[in-house]
């Protein structure tokens, strides 16, 4: 049997300038992903002339996002990473490079590295059934080890 549970998952995110030392993550939403990677396409293709295929390389960020519960310890230090992050007027952003270690109740790990936080949610919203909506945070890495 093949268990493919996710309870007990825990995320490392190390920021070069905010987080140096890294902060767990492990207040995952209810009501959304928690941990969601996207499926990423490595190649393309296209005909020649004569209809003959030819195939190519296409290299692309890996996309990661991640949902917290609104209010928790771990939406709190994403949020204060988003808005060091956020560029505005009269405001610098810190431009930080972002490790992520994602650790799964088997021990087994994926280890993404140079990325960016590229969006996340600038507040709290609220949805139609009377409660916050959970935050999602996603970010992009050049590589995966």
């Amino acid at each position: 049997m093949t268990n493919i549970s996710v309870n007990g998952l825990e995320i490392s995110l190390k920021a070069s300038i905010t987080f140096p030392q890294g902060t767990p993550i492990t207040a995952f939403a209810d009501d959304s992903d928690p941990f969601d990677i996207p499926e990423l396409q490595i190649a393309d293709t296209g005909m020649g002339a004569n209809g003959d295929l030819v195939v190519f390389s296409t290299p692309n960020p890996i996309e990661v996002s991640v949902s917290v519960i609104p209010n928790s310890d771990d939406d709190k230090n994403l949020a204060f990473l988003y808005e060091q992050n956020r560029a505005g007027k009269n405001k610098k952003s810190v431009k930080d490079v972002i490790t992520m270690t994602g650790i799964y109740p088997d021990d087994s790990k994926i280890t993404l590295t140079n990325g960016a936080l590229v969006s996340g949610m600038p507040g709290n919203a609220a949805s139609s059934a009377g409660r916050l909506k959970s935050k999602t945070y996603t970010f992009r890495f050049e590589n995966r080890s």
